[in-house]
């Protein structure tokens, strides 16, 4: 039974993929960060789920999951992670609180990277791997890991630079063989919309962003929602997984012209001022 490491999977996409890849047969370890999502996880997925509880940025933590996947997986190579936990905060880069930006990069990036190093061994990154196959990285970035928005500056910033870590990171790994793909969601449909949708943004209220960022809070949450559901990114996430020689990196919007195409092909002038007059910025 080939066997993969996913975090992130109480909610949204992470529990779109565990659903999928538990469905198609995978033995499937699933970051949480509470008991209480644990057991209920458990008892959806069955028998071939196992509930690792960690917090990404808690390295001693990750140290015992790990370990509790090497126990598990005795000496198989671990076939798969997706790192998926992640975390976003709206603001004005003027104003946002330094702390709510040094967070979305530990959880982001550093989380990324400590999970990464951790599992790596297991993924077959050792001098003598005995001939096994090695395993693959998924990592999820987002569609604003190339194209930015104004007032999720930090979120964008830290999927931009987990993009270039994966680069870095896939070249590096040729020496074990082991595949880093990105895969870039737009909207998705999951509870993150709810968590932005409840955000204060009363805290601009007297700035001058004041009316733009109330703007582009309601119209990204409405976008957001009407997004792809999880099951159907989970699906996504394993055709990629399982493909024998992926590209590096894959878009997946519900308007591929509108919300990825076009924009990535426009000039950045022309997306500043049309991104610009959506939210009220002149």
């Amino acid at each position: 039974m080939k066997s993969i490491v996913i975090t992130g999977v109480s909610t949204g996409i992470g529990f779109g993929a565990a659903k999928e890849f538990v469905n198609h047969g995978y033995q499937v370890f699933g970051s949480v960060r509470r008991e209480a999502d644990a057991v209920r996880l458990k008892a959806e997925l069955g028998d071939n789920f196992t509930p690792l509880i960690f917090d990404i940025t808690d390295s001693v933590a990750v140290q015992s999951a790990a370990c509790q996947v090497e126990t598990m997986i005795g000496d198989r190579v671990l076939n798969g992670l997706i790192n998926n936990a992640g975390m976003a905060t709206s603001g004005t880069l003027m104003h946002q609180p330094l702390e709510e930006i040094r967070l979305q990069f530990e959880v982001n990036v550093i989380g990324q990277i400590g999970v990464t190093q951790v599992f790596l061994p297991l993924l077959g990154a050792r001098r003598n791997n005995n001939g096994k196959q090695p395993g693959r990285i998924i990592n999820i970035s987002s569609v604003v890991g190339k194209l930015a928005v104004p007032f999720l500056g930090a979120y964008v910033g830290s999927k931009h630079a987990l993009e270039g870590i994966s680069h870095s990171l896939r070249r590096e790994l040729q020496l074990y063989g082991i595949d880093v793909v990105i895969i870039a969601p737009g909207a998705v449909s999951t509870a993150i919309w709810d968590k932005e949708s409840a955000q204060d943004v009363s805290r601009y209220c007297d700035t001058d962003y004041a009316g733009s960022v109330t703007n582009f809070q309601k119209q990204f949450v409405q976008q957001g929602k009407k997004g792809y559901p999880p099951e159907i990114f989970g699906r996504f996430i394993r055709k990629v997984f399982e493909t024998p020689k992926p590209k590096t990196k894959y878009a997946i919007v519900p308007n591929l012209l509108l919300d990825w195409i076009i924009p990535t092909a426009l000039p950045n002038r022309w997306l500043d001022r049309i991104i610009g007059r959506k939210v009220g910025l002149f």
